[in-house]
């Protein structure tokens, strides 16, 4: 296909096709003239990929690249390729490491994840995730404000994601190519996060209703 067809079908302007082929995120089409190329079917997936890590997920092309890369990586397996990926998403604020409170929190989200029996946190053997952080300064920000935020407090909360999280991998796993699986993991990621937010309300309101009765 030309280009103003790879850019229709894919719903990228061609423009920000340009970009990305200039930013080596797309790999080059099958030159037929000195001023025109020719794309196919893999195009069109690296595309769907290089848009959803950077204008749903919001990724810096340095960033995308990275994830790109460690995609075609033989070495990784699809465990790490999917980590890179999501790992590589916005985050909420770091810790504040000049906040005396903030020890306290990192030490609470680590005892949460140990009876979770989870890693990546400080005291396990694996890189923590920038999620991780954003823990920490939740736990301290709720800590200061007086709110319940132990690790026994916070336990059903993380067995509730667990349960989620196996939803989540139910759905990248039906897609079978790897770039499809990564594309997944980080829109679904992104987009199901609304989702999410919007039903845990409606849930409390019924939850609200059942308990305290109400018309």
């Amino acid at each position: 296909m030309r280009l103003a067809e790879l850019s229709a079908r894919s719903g990228v302007s061609t423009a920000t096709i340009k970009y990305y082929l200039r930013e080596g995120l797309l790999h080059p089409g099958r030159r037929i003239t000195a001023t025109q190329a020719e794309y196919d079917e893999e195009h069109l997936r690296r595309l769907r990929l290089v848009r959803a890590l950077i204008q749903v997920g919001r990724i810096p092309v340095a960033s995308a690249r990275e994830v790109l890369a460690a995609l075609q990586d033989e070495d990784l397996d699809r465990n790490q390729r999917l980590g890179t990926a999501v790992w590589a998403l916005p985050h909420g604020p770091a810790p504040d490491e000049d906040d005396p409170a903030t020890e306290a929190g990192r030490r609470t989200a680590d005892a949460l994840l140990d009876r979770l029996g989870w890693s990546y946190g400080p005291a396990s053997d694996t890189p923590t995730a920038p999620a991780f952080g954003m823990l920490v300064t939740a736990i301290t920000t709720l800590s200061r404000l007086g709110y319940p935020c132990s690790a026994r407090d916070l336990e059903p909360y993380g067995r509730a994601m667990e349960r989620l999280a196996g939803t989540d991998l139910d759905l990248v796993e039906r897609y079978g190519a790897p770039e499809e699986q990564v594309e997944a993991a980080v829109a679904l990621t992104v987009l199901y996060e609304p989702v999410l937010l919007s039903l845990r309300r409606l849930a409390q309101a019924q939850e609200s209703r059942r308990r305290f009765g109400g018309k």
